[in-house]
C-alpha cells in the first residue's frame, strides 16, 4: 500500500468520523421543547414578613440631612409596622396526571401560599405534600378538573460526561425559557451527605430552581438547584440533583409526607494512606473507620470503635460519602450484613437498620469510668496527661470518658504536622482503650515490635472522634 493510498484511508477515516459526530448533535431542540413545556411550571411563592418596629436610624446624628429623614420616616411610620407580603420565583414540573408536583424545598421553604403556572397560562393553588431538607425537594399537589400532562424521570446513572441535556425553568422571572447544554461531570458532592449532582453548562439562573434537566428522550435526569457562580448570574456551571437520587425521595414523600432513611448508627470517617500501614490486615484506602459507636443498630450488632467498615449489604464500601448514601437509601428495619475488619480479620455483623429521622439526637454508650492517675509526659512530641474529674468538669466531658488529656504540642513534631492540639483528648491507642500513660507507651511499643510504622490514635476534640496515623519511628 503506498503513502497515497494511507493518505486517502485516513483522509476517508476523519471525514466518517466528522460526519458521525456531526449526525449525532441534534439540528434543533424546539421539537423536544414543544413536547414538555406543558409538563413544566413556574412556581410563584407569597410569604407574610412582619414589619420594622419603628424608624430606622438611617443618618448620624447631627447631620444636616437629620431633619429631613426624621420627616420621611414620620411619614412612614404606620405602614412600615404593618406586616407585608413578600414573593418569591422558582420551577417544577409535573410527575403525574393527577397533579404531583416537584421543585426545590428552598423555593417553597415558609411559603403561606404556592401558586403553579402552567405553559398554557392556567393557574392552580397547590399545597405541600412533603419535604427533605437533605436534597432539598419538595412534593406539591395541585387540583385540576383535568388530567394533566406530565414527564417521567430517567436514570440519572446513564448519563454520560458530554451528552446533551436541556434545562428549562422560569429564569430571573422570565417565565417559560430553555437552554441547553451538556453534562459537564457526574457525583458531584456539594454540602449535603446525601449529595450526587449533575454539573451541567447549560445556562442556569435565580428562578430555575426545581425546574428539571431533561435528557434528549425527554425524561428528567436530574432537578435543578444550584450554581457556582461569583456575580450570581449564570457562568456555565450548574447542578442538578440526579434523578435517582430525586425518585426514591419522591417516592417517600409521596407514600409516607416525609422520608425514612435507614440508619446504621456510627460515626465514621475515611481511611487514609497514612492508616493502611497502622491497622492490622488493612489493605488499601477503601473503607470507612468507625470512630465512635452510640446506642443504636450497629452497638446490638457488636460492632466497636476501630472497626473498618469493608462492605455494607454486599457491596464494597469505598469511602463515607458511599455509605452514607447505602445506608440511607436502605428500608428502615432491613437486616443486612455489614463486613468489617477487626484485629487483622474480617468479622461479618448482621445489623438491622434504623430511622435516621428517629435518631438525630443519639446518645454515646456509656464507658466504664477510668481510674485516677495523675501524672504528666512527654511522647511522640505530645505531651500528655491522664484525665481526672476536674479536667472532665473543665472541659465539659461525660464522667464516663477516659484517656489521656494533650496539654502541650511541640510544633515541629509528626503530630502537629497531623493536627494534634492542647486540649485533644486521646481515648485509644493501636485500637485498644486508654487508662494511662502506661497504656499509650505499651501500645507504641507493641506497635515498634511488630515493625509497623505508625500507631493508630483515636482523639476526640469538643466530643467528636476521628482517628490519627501517627509515625512512631525514631
Amino acid at each position: 500500500m503506498t503513502w497515497l493510498m494511507l493518505l486517502a484511508a485516513a483522509l476517508y477515516v476523519a471525514q466518517s468520523l466528522t460526519a458521525l459526530a456531526q449526525n449525532d448533535r441534534p439540528v434543533s431542540f424546539a421539537e423536544l421543547a414543544e413536547q414538555i413545556s406543558p409538563s413544566v411550571v413556574n412556581i410563584t411563592t407569597s410569604t407574610v414578613v412582619a414589619g420594622r418596629t419603628g424608624p430606622q436610624g438611617i443618618v448620624p446624628e447631627g447631620s444636616p440631612f437629620e431633619d429631613f429623614f426624621r420627616e420621611f420616616q414620620d411619614r412612614q411610620q404606620g405602614q412600615g409596622d404593618r406586616p407585608r407580603r413578600s414573593s418569591a420565583l422558582g420551577s417544577g414540573f409535573v410527575i403525574s396526571e393527577d397533579g404531583f408536583v416537584v421543585t426545590n424545598n428552598h423555593v417553597i421553604e415558609g411559603a403561606d401560599e404556592i401558586l403553579v403556572e402552567f405553559y398554557s397560562g392556567e393557574e392552580l393553588p397547590a399545597k405541600v405534600i412533603g419535604t427533605d431538607r437533605n436534597t432539598d425537594i419538595a412534593l406539591l399537589k395541585v387540583d385540576s378538573d383535568e388530567p394533566l400532562e406530565f414527564v417521567e424521570f430517567g436514570n440519572s446513572d446513564a448519563a454520560r460526561i458530554g451528552d446533551w441535556v436541556m434545562a428549562m425553568g422560569n429564569p430571573l422571572g422570565q417565565g417559560f425559557s430553555v437552554s441547553a447544554g451538556i453534562v459537564s461531570q457526574r457525583g458531584r458532592a456539594l454540602s449535603g451527605a446525601y449529595d450526587d449532582y449533575i454539573q451541567t453548562d447549560a445556562a442556569i439562573n435565580r428562578g430555575n430552581s426545581g425546574g428539571p434537566l431533561f435528557n434528549m428522550d425527554g425524561e428528567v435526569i436530574g432537578v435543578n438547584t444550584a450554581i457556582l457562580s461569583p456575580n450570581g448570574g449564570s457562568i456555565g456551571i450548574g447542578f442538578s440533583m440526579a434523578s435517582n437520587v430525586v425518585t426514591r425521595v419522591v417516592d417517600q414523600l409521596q407514600e409516607f409526607g416525609e422520608t425514612r432513611r435507614g440508619w446504621l448508627g456510627v460515626r465514621i470517617q475515611d481511611v487514609t494512606e497514612d492508616m493502611v500501614d497502622a491497622v492490622e490486615g488493612l489493605k488499601n484506602a477503601a473503607g470507612a473507620m468507625v470512630t465512635d459507636v452510640p446506642e443504636g443498630p450497629a452497638l446490638e450488632a457488636g460492632m466497636q470503635s476501630g472497626d473498618v467498615i469493608l462492605s455494607f449489604d454486599g457491596d464494597e464500601v469505598a469511602d463515607v460519602r458511599g455509605l452514607v448514601r447505602s445506608v440511607g437509601n436502605t428500608n428502615v428495619g432491613k437486616t443486612v450484613d455489614v463486613v468489617v475488619l477487626r484485629d487483622g480479620s474480617e468479622v461479618t455483623l448482621a445489623v438491622t437498620l434504623g430511622r435516621r429521622e428517629e435518631a438525630e439526637g443519639a446518645v454515646p454508650a456509656s464507658q466504664p469510668a477510668p481510674s485516677e492517675e495523675p501524672k504528666e509526659k512527654e511522647i511522640l512530641g505530645l505531651t500528655v496527661t491522664t484525665l481526672t474529674d476536674e479536667m472532665r468538669t473543665e472541659m465539659e466531658l461525660s464522667d464516663s470518658t477516659e484517656g489521656l488529656v494533650v496539654t502541650n504540642v511541640d510544633e515541629t513534631s509528626k503530630a502537629f504536622e497531623k493536627g494534634l492540639r492542647s486540649g485533644d483528648v486521646l481515648t485509644e491507642a493501636g485500637q485498644q482503650k486508654l487508662r494511662s500513660i502506661d497504656d499509650l507507651e505499651d501500645r507504641i511499643q507493641e506497635a515498634k515490635d511488630a515493625g509497623r510504622k505508625s500507631l493508630l490514635l483515636l482523639v476526640r476534640r469538643a466530643g467528636e472522634p476521628r482517628f490519627v496515623a501517627l509515625n512512631i519511628q525514631d
